[in-house]
């Protein structure tokens, strides 16, 4: 599939690596972590591939990056490399130097490219001897972050043999491509414990195929799909099919799911006018998050009870899948050319999505902001989008794939909860400024809140005993509500609905909904609606 796609959506690289980054700085973006993920995103576009791989090589770059920037100004925890360098090193020589060996390590046959793109960075830093130990950090972080990975598990090949009965996934037409990268799920992490560390319990909440077949639910979504996805649909709007190939980027030629979020970074740097080393720490952030993504989507789609099929497997042999309210359609084809060649279940692009929404939440401290960026692929035919909210962006991002009948809605909702939570698990673990690792002091509820932006409700949450304990803090006697809500808003359980009297409270979430089930890893929120005073705090739930 990836080396063979349709003409019409074949794309050629016109510019090569060094033009790009030379027509960068003269646009006025002359940074050089930018320039270093442009000549990444270059080298995505000249050698294509599935996302995880892709990820993970984004994660390598941008890791190194934020090392080598890092051991110059020290104000951030490192990740791999705890290298000290004088203050005067210019850090856009170990930047440079470090990008450039890492990516000649990943795509040796770029080779000439690279070298002329480090020549142009070099050249703009003057020469000395603290250039000189600039080179020599870069070139030693790179070192340590190939080293690093050499044995993580992604070169691995693991037997995969796709399924033939209802609901289990299979190749699919027109190429009927053989399933890409099985091994994924086991790759060694970046900072989870293990790649099923946020694995949702599965579509609908069924832990088994034949559940959900038979389920009312996967009749609305394969009928909704069926319409909304189909090659001509009379109810797809314009609107749906642009956002469709907006978000696509499937094909050899784009920089992919994983380097379109990375454009969407660039565009959000330039606007809020990061400095280098804010540079730096949002793109390492961001790309150790997508790489950790891969495993959390892969996970699921390959090492979970089910595989699952996509709908235009499950459309054209819906007479076999033991539901009678499904009809099937043998000649139905969705609005893609093709259909990515592994399980539905979830959708790497809803994970992929919500994670870097999730990490540009956490690092810019609000949802809202105002950001627009255009595509890669070669169908979509308008201009550049807006979106207030990067969570909006990536809801739509999930939503694309239904429009394009790849997917089923389940995929992209749990894959968008599963990528939310990984993306603040991953915020608050790494990269951390220095002075916020020290001990916190105890939080103190003792004094009643007095307004309603006081903050008054803590969150303490416990892994081992699977239990957050929600204190709060009265001002005055009333009625008082504690809910817990998930990522989309929805009551998930009520945990107080009483009056209360003022002062210090505190009350335990063991993790269970109304039903009495234990929920899923991810995010979810408690809401304290207290007299005078209403605030709402962030549980992420890993099991």
């Amino acid at each position: 599939m990836f080396g063979r796609e349709n003409a019409v959506r074949a794309r050629m690289l016109v510019l090569p690596s060094l033009v790009v980054l030379v027509l960068g700085a003269a646009s006025g973006r002359a940074d050089v972590v930018t320039d270093w993920n442009t000549i990444w995103l270059d080298c995505v576009r000249a050698t294509g591939g599935p996302p995880c791989p892709i990820a993970r090589a984004g994660a390598m770059v941008h890791g190194a990056v934020f090392d080598a920037v890092n051991a110059i100004d020290r104000e951030h925890e490192p990740y791999l490399v705890n290298f000290h360098a004088p203050a005067q090193c210019p850090q856009e020589a170990a930047a440079a130097v470090a990008a450039h060996d890492v990516l000649l390590h990943l795509y040796p046959q770029r080779q000439a490219i690279l070298d002329q793109a480090l020549a142009a960075s070099l050249a703009e830093v003057p020469d000395g001897r603290l250039k000189r130990f600039a080179i020599n950090l870069g070139k030693r972080v790179a070192r340590r972050f190939i080293h690093a990975r050499r044995r993580d598990g992604s070169d691995e090949l693991v037997p995969y043999s796709p399924g033939s009965g209802p609901g289990e996934w299979r190749p699919t037409p027109p190429d009927y491509s053989s399933p890409a990268t099985p091994n994924w799920g086991n790759v060694e992490p970046w900072t989870m414990i293990r790649g099923d560390q946020f694995r949702p319990v599965g579509p609908l909440g069924f832990l088994s195929l034949a559940d959900l077949l038979n389920s009312q639910g996967y009749v609305d979504q394969f009928n909704e799909v069926k319409d909304l996805g189909a090659r001509v649909s009379p109810s797809r709007s314009d609107y749906q099919t642009e956002t469709a190939f907006f978000w696509a980027n499937d094909v050899d030629g784009t920089y992919k799911p994983p380097g379109h979020l990375n454009h969407i970074a660039q565009a959000l740097a330039e606007q809020e006018n990061l400095t280098l080393s804010e540079r730096a720490r949002l793109f390492a952030l961001l790309n150790i998050t997508l790489a950790e993504a891969g495993l959390v989507a892969w996970d699921c789609k390959y090492f979970t009870a089910i595989d699952l099929w996509r709908p235009i497997a499950g459309i054209r042999e819906a007479d076999a899948d033991g539901n009678g309210l499904t009809m099937a359609d043998p000649t139905w084809d969705p609005l893609n050319a093709f259909t990515p060649p592994f399980p539905a279940y979830i959708s790497g692009h809803a994970t992929f999505g919500a994670a870097a929404a999730a990490i540009f939440t956490d690092f810019f401290g609000t949802d809202e902001i105002t950001h627009t960026f255009g595509t890669d692929d070669p169908l979509y035919t308008g201009g550049p989008r807006t979106y207030h909210r990067f969570s909006d962006a990536a809801i739509e991002n999930g939503r694309s794939r239904i429009y394009l009948g790849v997917h089923w809605q389940f995929d992209a909702t749990d894959g968008y909860i599963a990528g939310t939570a990984l993306g603040d698990f991953v915020y608050g673990s790494i990269l951390r400024p220095i002075d916020s690792m020290a001990a916190p002091a105890e939080p103190s509820i003792t004094k009643a809140a007095t307004a309603l932006n006081t903050d008054f409700v803590t969150v303490v949450y416990s892994p081992a005993r699977a239990r957050a304990t929600i204190e709060y803090a009265l001002p005055a006697a009333g009625s008082v509500q504690i809910a817990i809500l998930d990522v989309l808003g929805r009551r998930v359980t009520t945990l107080v609905d009483a009056r209360q009297e003022a002062g210090a409270k505190a009350i335990s979430w063991t993790g269970l909904g109304d039903n009495g089930v234990p929920v899923a890893s991810g995010v979810y929120f408690a809401r304290v609606v207290a007299p005078g005073a209403e605030q709402t705090k962030k549980i992420v739930i890993v099991r």
